[in-house]
This record gives C-alpha cells, sequence and structure tokens, in this order.
C-alpha cells in the first residue's frame, strides 16, 4: 500500500495562507484534465466549494495537485461559485460533501455536468438539505433551492454526504441522515429521473448501528464497485482521530455487486482496506493498472496550536491492490 499526504491544513496549504481547510473532495476527468472540487474554509465558518486539478492530459495521481487561485488574484483562492441564488439556505452554514455526476436532463434534452452538495441555512452543524451547481459552458452556477430534503422519521430532518451515480436513465443518490453529534448515522438511497424532483421514497441501506457515513459508486471491470466508510462518532470530533488499538468495524471497505443496487443483499461481502480515522472515499482506478486503486479520504489530527479550529483536516490518498 502506497500513501501519500496530498493537502494537510497544519502544514499550510500551497501558497493561500488564509485556507483553513481544503478536504472532502469529488473527482471528475473534464477535456482531458482531472479536477478535484473540494470544500474549505477561509473565513470561519463560511465554508466554500473551491477546485484542484493536475496539469491536462495528465494520468490520475495522488500527486501533484495544484489548487486553483483567483484568476485576478493569484494570492486568492478561486471560489468554484458564488452563492446570489442559494444564500438563503446554504449561506451561513456553508456548502460540504460535494458529488460530481455527468447525467441526462431530460427537461433540457441534454446531458449536463453537477456538483451536488450539503448547504445548511444558519449552522455548519446543520440541519442539512442537498442541492447542486450546474455547469452552463463556461462557469459552475448555483441554484434557487435545495432539490433533497429530508422526509422521513428516520432521518430526524438533516440529510448529507451524497454520492451519485447517472444509471439506467436515473439519477441515484446514496446519503447519510440523522447528526453526528448525536452518534445516529443512517446510509439512505432515492433516485430520480431527473435529479432535482420526482424522487423515489427515501429508502434505509444501512441502519443507524452499522455507522456507514459515505456510499460512493463507481463502474468499473464491467460491473460496479463501493467504497465506503464506518465511522465511530460516539466520543464527538476527537473520536475520530486514528488510536493505537483498532476499531474491527471502522475504516474504508469495498465490495462489488452487477448493478448499482440499493440492498446490501446484491453486493459482494466488505472488505475491508484501510483502519479507522478514514471517511469520505472516493474510488479511481490507475489508467496505467487497471487492478491498481486510487482511494481519495479525509483524515484529522489534533490542533495543538491552541489557535482555530481544534483539528487538522487533511486530504490524503491511498494506491492499494483490488481485492479479489
Amino acid at each position: 500500500m502506497k500513501h501519500t499526504m496530498i493537502f494537510d491544513a497544519g502544514k499550510g496549504l500551497a501558497s493561500f495562507p488564509r485556507l483553513r481547510t481544503f478536504t472532502d473532495c469529488t473527482l471528475a476527468r473534464r477535456d482531458n484534465q482531472w479536477w478535484m472540487f473540494a470544500g474549505g474554509l477561509e473565513r470561519w465558518p463560511d465554508i466554500q466549494l473551491f477546485s484542484a486539478s493536475l496539469p491536462p492530459g495528465a494520468p490520475l495521481s495522488a500527486e501533484g495537485w495544484t489548487i486553483t487561485p483567483d484568476p485576478t488574484d493569484a494570492s486568492n483562492i478561486a471560489l468554484l461559485a458564488g452563492k446570489s441564488k442559494s444564500f438563503w439556505w446554504d449561506g451561513i452554514g456553508g456548502r460540504h460533501c460535494p458529488s460530481y455526476v455527468k447525467g441526462w436532463e431530460p427537461e433540457k434534452r441534454t446531458w449536463v455536468e453537477r456538483i451536488y452538495y450539503v448547504g445548511a441555512a444558519h449552522s455548519f452543524l446543520g440541519p442539512y438539505s442537498i442541492g447542486y451547481l450546474e455547469w452552463d459552458g463556461s462557469t459552475w452556477v448555483d441554484q434557487s433551492a435545495p432539490v433533497f430534503t429530508a422526509n422521513e422519521y428516520w432521518e430526524r430532518g438533516s440529510v448529507y454526504e451524497p454520492n451519485l451515480l447517472y444509471h439506467d436513465g436515473k439519477w441515484k443518490m446514496w446519503y447519510v441522515a440523522g447528526a453526528n453529534q448525536d452518534n445516529y448515522l443512517v446510509q439512505g438511497y432515492a433516485e430520480s429521473p431527473n435529479g432535482r424532483t420526482d424522487w423515489s421514497a427515501h429508502q434505509i441501506m444501512f441502519a443507524p448501528e452499522e455507522s456507514v457515513f459515505d456510499f460512493c459508486v463507481i463502474e468499473a471491470h464491467g460491473d460496479y464497485e463501493a467504497i465506503f466508510s464506518r465511522v465511530d462518532v460516539r466520543g464527538g470530533l476527537e473520536s475520530i482521530i486514528p488510536k493505537k488499538e483498532d476499531t474491527p468495524t471502522a475504516g474504508l471497505w469495498w465490495c462489488q455487486a452487477k448493478t448499482p443496487s440499493p440492498h446490501m443483499a446484491d453486493w459482494s461481502e466488505p472488505v475491508r482496506i484501510a483502519g479507522p480515522g478514514r471517511w469520505k472515499p472516493v474510488l479511481r482506478y490507475d489508467e496505467a493498472d487497471p487492478q491498481t486503486m486510487f482511494v481519495f479520504y479525509d483524515s484529522a489530527y489534533p490542533n495543538t496550536t491552541g489557535r482555530g479550529i481544534p483539528m487538522h483536516f487533511t486530504l490524503e490518498c491511498i494506491q492499494v491492490e483490488r481485492p479479489a
């Protein structure tokens, strides 16, 4: 297993001295270039979406990522999109947990690119709703309302951590319901013909005792594969930091299926590929070696300076052989 630290808030983030975090990434290959869209923080509690990229034409790698600067001032990071339309529902609580997806928009009769994310109107702790930015050909555009909100008793008024896949004419979404601070995490699923309206009934994929935080699905090797994280948040934010003693269920897990099903009975027996202290995984394969997985994920360690937020969040990657 090869490990790469990509962005470490505790050691500074490139040439952006005001940037405190750059984490929660999603990946996209667009116009022969790999892009990373991630959440970040310059001014507390204003959590925004930013981007980074590899050089045009470069193969996927854990190394060589460059955070996108503001085109008018290279000392500032470039915002991915403004909040002229969305501020009322994502303005104060910020934007979190992006998920890039390209799918068919039946109303426009065209393919569209979207970055789904979580927004909160009043607090970074939620409650959350899910909306998206959409590419208009030159820029990412915010939307005037969220497109997915909690409507089941078991969701407890908050939905977040979306992971989307367009498949078989449907926008399919796996997501978390509940709240970290309550140690109540349910993995849910719903699908829509357009990714905006007419969502199917919200259903439970993992019950709260499973503590599944993310479920990221990709098409690979003629089937579908998922990488997901199990976390233990009973002790609050500090509990996510890896400890010397292992937690047998926490960490990153891999499984595969013939179809991207919302039922775990249709997936293979999960295999743990990494231990605790990791979440928000994104799976891609090495373009030169289809048996090598790139797994990007978040982690954290204590901030002992006494200044700023109590944790330094990191964005890391492991390269590991695909389970047999």
